[in-house]
């Protein structure tokens, strides 16, 4: 994706963002949930071989050197896709054990954290900090 380890071009991660949001209102207009799985599989795939099929399809279709674009944190981005893979897992098992509101809740909130990011404001970036700041706080207490 970028010759740089440690980023990722600003246009995967949007893509990748875009897919998530429209996989959930698809699946919320469709009813059909397995529609999740497309997401959640692509981020697992991120997260454990570091290989997510989505972003490899969008770097086709980048017109610049993926280093010519805004840079995104790797690290915090695969932070963020956890994030990502942990809510639309649950709300896919929720969907399948018929627990209506807790899989619309979880699609909810990965959907509205993945729609904030694309606005300009990064969720999943404000929790990591916060964690960030919590656990340097207890290190400075031991």
């Amino acid at each position: 994706m970028n010759n740089s380890s440690s980023s990722i071009p600003r246009p995967l991660v949007r893509t990748n963002q875009w897919v998530i949001v429209l996989s959930v209102l698809l699946s919320w207009i469709t009813g059909v949930y397995w529609i999740l799985a497309v997401p959640l599989i692509a981020g697992l795939m991120g997260l454990v071989f570091d290989f997510n099929p989505i972003m490899r399809i969008a770097n086709g279709f980048l017109k610049k050197d993926p280093s010519a674009y805004l840079p995104e944190d790797k690290g915090q981005q695969r932070f963020n896709q956890l994030l990502a893979v942990i809510f639309l897992l649950i709300a896919l098992v929720s969907h399948i054990m018929h627990w209506t509101v807790f899989g619309y809740a979880a699609s909810a909130m990965v959907c509205l954290a993945a729609f904030i990011a694309i606005l300009g404001f990064c969720i999943g970036c404000f929790i990591h900090y916060q964690w960030s700041q919590l656990k340097a706080r207890s290190r400075k207490r031991t």
